[in-house]
């Protein structure tokens, strides 16, 4: 068995969770994961203003500390925080060792890096392609103590160390030197296996009861990070330290399974998992197995993660206090768009958030608020012309008239999209920790993806039930989330008599009526049986990604909710 625990789901998670995981109880590889489309918009212009940085600056200052208990405890340290600059961070950790005087052997990978080779469009910042677990195998075969990556999959930083550990062949049975048989496809179940559990870690405490629908059932006030046991046939027990907060069962693994994933194959660089397979039992307190994975060969080609600036961006939100609330914001709205004729940027949203209550008995609860977001390549157009047509209202519009904030410059933004190349075109190279750069070999089966069939609908419940009307969410959890500009929910059910009504009831066109913001968008739903849920893709919700804010919640980490709170006709049976 193999106790790989997680320590880091983004840039700026919990700083001493580091520590807490390396003394909480046993480990063998300790992950961070640090990376996500927004980290490396941020990480590239970072680099624009130094080209020695690039990477994610808390690592160090946590290692500081943890380097010496990771070597007193025999755990290995695999992290993305090298972001576009992996090998500056391998060097600083060596300065960092040196410093403390732990002896530890460093290791990097790169090769994801594809700015360089260009056409890939005006403004475009970073260029990098995700990158499997190889290369992070690599390194730790040949003895790293710690394995310093740039942009690999969220699920890399799992299969890599599981790889090495077990012997799994991470680049194909029709290898000469595969002990796999040629009739089977190698270890790619296994690897399916770990990429499954890496998903569950790669979030954090999201796999302990946080950010979870189901809350107010459990103590989440500190939530611990997650562990997976992983077992040589990719089998694994998600679980975590005695004695830390949270909880580990059926529900908020199946939440995070469900978390920025599609249909039922979920494709990497290592391998393609079938989300339709997976198996979830209950085997103890904060224990659930994941077992039954199935794996199939990756696809040929590999996904690029491109940011660039997009313009620049200004938002002014106008409070709107008391009685007549529509014609206060028809009169702000059609005074500033007076102003704005002669120099109308090139985007202009408004947007009216009705938070005021009547007979409020204060101030705040009797406001709404109206916000204003424009967006221009132009700093004058979003600047200056914007502030001062808000600014010079102040005494001659709707009675009451203030902002949240004084009106201020514009301020850039960014613009994500996916590009695609073969995986053969990328030099995946580790570094080793004596120096020595090995060229990382691509799997040599690969399968374009294709969707799964829909699988039948379970019987639905009998007809003519009571029925009352009320919160979807008294019966079912959602998770949603962001990839580049598509949003995605995944609702589940927790009985079976649920998951009957659920997948007849929450069809594409019911969920476009629940949330109209979808109507003219192309929702595509996923049934997966075996987790008792309905996966949506929304494409284009969230514009050109998060670093556009296209929407008030720009990466629909609460468009799952809000679908929870829509009222429906639900059986009285499953209440």
């Amino acid at each position: 068995m193999l106790r790989i625990g997680n320590a880091s789901g983004f840039y700026g998670d919990r700083f001493d969770a580091l520590r807490e995981m390396l003394t909480g109880g046993p480990l063998d590889v300790l992950t961070g994961d640090y990376l996500a489309e927004l980290t490396m918009l941020i990480l590239g212009r970072d680099r624009l203003k130094n080209p020695d940085a690039g990477y994610a600056k808390t690592f160090l200052r946590q290692l500081e500390e943890g380097l010496g208990l990771a070597h007193e405890r025999g755990v290995r340290i695999v992290t993305n925080a090298g972001g576009l600059n992996p090998a500056g961070l391998a060097a600083a950790v060596r300065a960092l060792a040196e410093r403390v005087g732990v002896p530890v052997r460093v290791a990097h990978v790169e090769g994801d890096d594809l700015l360089g080779r260009g056409g890939w469009g005006d403004g475009v910042l970073t260029a990098n392609a995700y990158l499997g677990g190889a290369g992070i195998a690599a390194c730790l075969r040949a003895g790293a103590d710690v394995v310093v990556t740039g942009r690999v999959t969220d699920a890399a930083l799992v299969t890599g160390p599981a790889a090495a550990h077990f012997g799994w062949d991470l680049t194909g049975p029709d290898r000469p030197d595969s002990p796999n048989d040629p009739d089977r496809p190698g270890d790619l179940d296994a690897l399916a296996g770990a990429v499954v559990a890496g998903h569950v870690l790669e979030c954090g405490t999201q796999a302990t009861g946080g950010n979870y629908s189901f809350f107010t059932r459990h103590d989440i006030r500190r939530p611990g990070f997650p562990l997976a046991e992983i077992h040589a046939d990719g089998s694994a027990v998600i679980t975590k330290h005695d004695g830390t907060g949270g909880v580990v069962d059926i529900g908020t693994v199946t939440a995070q399974l469900l978390y920025e994933t599609g249909g039922a194959r979920y494709a990497g660089p290592d391998v393609t998992a079938r989300l339709d397979t997976v198996r979830l039992d209950q085997v103890g307190p904060d224990r659930v197995r994941i077992s039954g994975v199935r794996g199939e060969p990756p696809p040929p080609a590999l996904k690029v993660g491109l940011n660039r600036l997009g313009g620049l961006r200004n938002e002014i939100v106008f409070v709107l206090t008391g009685l007549d609330i529509d014609a206060k914001a028809r009169l702000v709205r059609g005074q500033v768009e007076d102003a704005l004729a002669g120099r109308r940027p090139a985007e202009v949203r408004w947007e009216l958030a009705r938070t005021d209550r009547p007979d409020a008995d204060t101030e705040e609860t009797a406001s709404a608020l109206l916000r204003l977001v424009v967006r221009d390549s132009d700093p004058d157009v979003v600047g200056r012309a914007v502030s001062g047509a808000a600014v010079e209202l102040a005494l001659g519009s709707y009675p009451g008239f203030h902002v949240t904030a004084p009106p201020g410059k514009g301020v850039p933004y960014g613009v994500f999209e996916a590009a695609y190349v073969d995986a053969s075109e990328v030099a995946h190279t580790a570094v080793l920790p004596d120096g020595r750069r090995v060229a990382v070999p691509t799997p040599l089966r690969t399968a374009a993806l294709e969707p799964v069939p829909a699988p039948p609908p379970p019987e639905p419940l009998p007809a003519g039930l009571p029925t009352r009307r009320v919160p979807l969410g008294l019966v079912v959890g959602a998770r949603s989330g962001d990839k580049g500009g598509d949003a995605n929910v995944g609702v589940w059910a927790r009985s079976e008599d649920g998951w009957r009504w659920l997948a007849h009831e929450l069809t594409t066109d019911r969920f476009r009526e629940l949330i109209p913001e979808s109507r003219e968008l192309t929702v595509i739903r996923h049934l997966l049986p075996r987790l008792r849920a309905v996966n949506f893709t929304v494409e284009g919700l969230l514009g050109e990604g998060v670093a556009a804010q296209a929407r008030f919640d720009p990466q629909a980490k609460a468009l799952g909710e809000w679908l929870r709170a829509r009222h429906a006709d639900i059986p009285e049976v499953l209440l």
